[in-house]
């Protein structure tokens, strides 16, 4: 069992899933969809804790009051990716390398 590679493949998809919502978040918002239906309440409930520490960083833009350009929907989601390069960074220098056995 190569604890390197399960750590970096969990790693992997944490960081596919918060960028999924995040980005199902910025389309939601970017064509004004209903804050009513069930699955738009949803991806907004799951995404507003990921979003907490980058409120208020951007303005967000609005068109014709109902569609909502959220920069900081978008700076969150380059963060979360760098943190996860830098993870996977840090992991590769902690981590043993597995060398191939020889016969």
């Amino acid at each position: 069992m190569n604890v390197r590679y399960i750590t970096e493949s969990l790693l992997s998809l944490f960081t596919a899933v918060v960028e999924g919502i995040l980005a199902l978040r910025f389309l939601l918002k970017l064509f004004g969809a209903s804050e009513g239906a069930g699955f738009v309440k949803w991806v907004y409930e799951m995404s507003n804790p990921l979003l907490e520490p980058f409120r208020g960083i951007f303005p967000a833009g609005v068109f014709e009051n109902k569609f909502v350009l959220e920069f900081s929907t978008l700076f969150a989601m380059v963060m979360y990716a760098v943190v996860a390069l830098v993870l996977v960074w840090v992991i590769s220098l902690v981590a043993v390398p597995v060398v191939a056995k020889r016969r």
